[in-house]
C-alpha cells in the first residue's frame, strides 16, 4: 500500500493500520483477524472491478446508517483507496431520523477519528412516519423511501456522482426471495443501479460478501453499532423470515445460499417464461396463434 495524497493526513494513518491486525496482540487472533480482512477486502474488489462500480474522480457518498455493514463498508473503501491506481473521493454521509434516544454520538465519535470529512443530516424522517402513518404500522418502507430520498438530495447538493450503500449477499438473496414469493417477480438488488431521475449511481460494493463474516470483523473491530428497532417496530417481519431461512441452509446445506448467488449471475433467458427477455416466438416455423 502507498499513502494516498488526496487522502487528509489522519484519514490516510486510519487507514494505513485498518485492518484488526494491527491491534490484535495474540499472534494466532492476529492472523486470523487479518486473514478475515483481506479476504472482505479481495471480495469487495472483485465487486467493483466485475461491476465498473468505482471510475476516475468520482464523488462517492458512503452512506454511514451506524449499522455494522455501513462501518465495514467504510473501511473497505478506504482501504482500497489507498492502493487504487485511480483517484476517488470519499463522503460518509448520516441521516439522523430524529428517532427518541438514538445514540448518534457514537457514529460521530467514529467518524472524528477516521479522519475524512463527513456530514450528519438532521431530517423528520421519524415525524413524518408518525404523521403519516397510523399506530401500530411498521414505518419501514417510507422510512426507507424518506432517508433515501434525502441521500440523494444531498449527493446532488455536494457534487457526488455516486452513493455507495452497504447491502451484502445475504442482502441481496433475501431481497430476490421476498420479490419471489410476494411479488411474483424474479429481481434481487443490483450491484450497480441507477436512480429514477438518471442523475446518480448507487453502487453496493458488499456484494460479494456474506453477512456472518461482516458480523465477525464487527465484533473484532469493535464498531460502535447503533441499536436497532428505535422505532418500535423492529426488523422488517417478512424480510426477517427470509434472513432465517437463509441462516438456516447455512447450517444445513452450507453451500446453498453461495449456489443461489451464483445463479442470478449465470441467467439463461431462453428456458424461463418472460417473453420481454426472449422471443419465443422465432423458434418455430408454424403458424403463429394469436
Amino acid at each position: 500500500m502507498i499513502n494516498d495524497t488526496n487522502f487528509p493526513k489522519a484519514a490516510d494513518e486510519y487507514a494505513k493500520c485498518v485492518s484488526p491486525y494491527f491491534n490484535i496482540e495474540d499472534k494466532q487472533e492476529k492472523y486470523k483477524a487479518d486473514k478475515l480482512f483481506k479476504r472482505l477486502r479481495r471480495k469487495v474488489g472483485h465487486a467493483i472491478g466485475d461491476y465498473g462500480m468505482i471510475e476516475e474522480n468520482d464523488r462517492i457518498l458512503v452512506c454511514m446508517s451506524g449499522g455494522k455493514d455501513s462501518y465495514v463498508l467504510l473501511d473497505m473503501l478506504m482501504s482500497l483507496k489507498r492502493s487504487a491506481p485511480i483517484n476517488f473521493e470519499l463522503i460518509p454521509v448520516h441521516i439522523d431520523s430524529n428517532f427518541p434516544n438514538a445514540p448518534e454520538y457514537l457514529l460521530e465519535d467514529h467518524l472524528k477519528k477516521v479522519g475524512l470529512e463527513y456530514h450528519f443530516l438532521k431530517r423528520p424522517v421519524y415525524d413524518i412516519c408518525k404523521e403519516k402513518i397510523a399506530d401500530g404500522i411498521p414505518y419501514c418502507s417510507l422510512c426507507s423511501r424518506l432517508r433515501r430520498g434525502y441521500l440523494y438530495s444531498f449527493a446532488r447538493e455536494i457534487g457526488a456522482n455516486k452513493v455507495a450503500l452497504g447491502h451484502h449477499k445475504d442482502d441481496c438473496l433475501a431481497t430476490f426471495f421476498l420479490n419471489i414469493f410476494y411479488s411474483g417477480m424474479m429481481k434481487a438488488m443490483p450491484p450497480v443501479l441507477r436512480n429514477d431521475k438518471d442523475d446518480l449511481t448507487v453502487i453496493r460494493p458488499l456484494i460479494y460478501c456474506r453477512e456472518r463474516d461482516l458480523i465477525t470483523l464487527s465484533k473484532i473491530k469493535n464498531y460502535p453499532v447503533l441499536p436497532k428497532g428505535l422505532c418500535g417496530f423492529g426488523e422488517d417481519q417478512q424480510r426477517s423470515a427470509m434472513n432465517k431461512m437463509i441462516k438456516q441452509w447455512d447450517k444445513e446445506y452450507p453451500k446453498r445460499a453461495d449456489i443461489v448467488f451464483k445463479a442470478l449471475k449465470n441467467v439463461a433467458p431462453s428456458h424461463l417464461l418472460d417473453k420481454e427477455l426472449f422471443d419465443f416466438t422465432k423458434i418455430s416455423n408454424g403458424p403463429k396463434v394469436k
